[in-house]
């Protein structure tokens, strides 16, 4: 325990609320110009010595990079849910306390998830573009027609937090839920949705396919040619969750064939670089990883890292750790 104010670094400009507390309670250097990379931030650490750093997904620490943190770090604090840039385990090995910002995102998230069915469903991106160009012509009665959300079954992948946020929403759309997970939910978290053990049993029920779990780089696309397959002719697929979960060829393939009638997408398996052709689609509405992109929540996630921060100076357990 310290009575000295914590000395921390971040790798970027957090909003103002959060930089002004940083002012008032921490030592720290001042904001980067630019969000820093792993090497900058190293170099920063070993500069500054810090009891806690505060990163995001701009400076991953995975292997050497987290032997070559300075003694000083105690905590490595990320302003995210997301642990794919985290080498966690070897961070812990080294007695390096690791949190992130879970809670928070939650109903942000579930809000662009359903902001991704409606857009998709209702060929949003295709009538802006057909605006932006100057519009022009009255459209026939057969033309440009999307479908219905309302009524519809909406089939959940990942029913934690955000995927029961998500149903919460989409009841008020008198959607039926769906939902696989590793583990049935209790009546009271289930709120009526009908639970599938076996994804590939789920997906010729979904008119609507969200997907809410984790990822990983290294493991199999969830979504696949085989899983895609199984999915009702016409239906749409929502992925607010993570890139690695969807094999973006067979997605293409998927939309192009009418397989989908559209996606929506704020995640990518190549970000923020993604596949040209997939984006050239005209039925995929896509937005840049942007869950979490209110005020509010953005807060928020910058209040409970340095909420972390002061419980490790102080001693007291994190209010979100993560363990191994």
């Amino acid at each position: 325990m310290t009575t000295q104010a914590p000395r921390l670094i971040r790798t970027t400009r957090l909003l103002d609320d959060v930089e002004a507390r940083i002012r008032s309670e921490f030592s720290a250097p001042p904001p980067p110009e630019a969000a820093l990379g792993t090497e900058e931030l190293l170099e920063l650490a070993h500069a500054y010595q810090p009891f806690a750093v505060l990163v995001t997904h701009t400076s991953p620490l995975k292997g050497a990079d987290v032997q070559a943190l300075p003694e000083s770090v105690k905590l490595v604090a990320t302003v995210s849910v997301g642990l794919d840039h985290l080498d966690v385990p070897a961070l812990l090995a080294r007695n390096i306390a690791v949190s992130n910002t879970p809670d928070v995102l939650t109903d942000c998230n579930a809000d662009l998830a359903i902001m991704l069915i409606l857009a998709a469903s209702r060929r949003a991106a295709e009538y802006y573009t057909l605006m932006k160009a100057g519009w022009g012509r009255t459209l026939g009665m057969g033309e440009m027609l999307g479908h219905r959300v309302s009524g519809k079954r909406l089939g959940i992948v990942g029913m934690g937090r955000i995927g029961q946020a998500v149903a919460k929403r989409a009841r008020g759309f008198d959607m039926s839920i769906l939902y696989h997970n590793r583990r049935q939910l209790d009546p009271a978290e289930e709120a009526g949705a009908t639970y599938f053990d076996k994804l590939e049993d789920m997906l010729p029920h979904c008119d609507i396919l969200s997907l809410h779990m984790p990822g990983s780089p290294s493991a199999p696309p969830l979504i696949n040619a085989q899983t895609l397959s199984l999915l009702p002719h016409g239906s749409v697929l929502v992925n607010a969750a993570r890139g690695s979960l969807v094999d973006e060829t067979a997605l293409k393939a998927a939309l192009k064939s009418g397989q989908l009638f559209a996606a929506g997408l704020d995640v990518f398996r190549n970000e923020p670089n993604p596949d040209p052709a997939l984006l050239a689609l005209p039925n995929l509405f896509m937005t840049p990883h942007v869950g979490s992109a209110t005020v509010e929540t953005r807060t928020a996630m910058g209040m409970l890292a340095l909420d972390n921060v002061s419980a490790m100076a102080a001693g007291k357990p994190l209010p979100s750790g993560v363990s191994a």
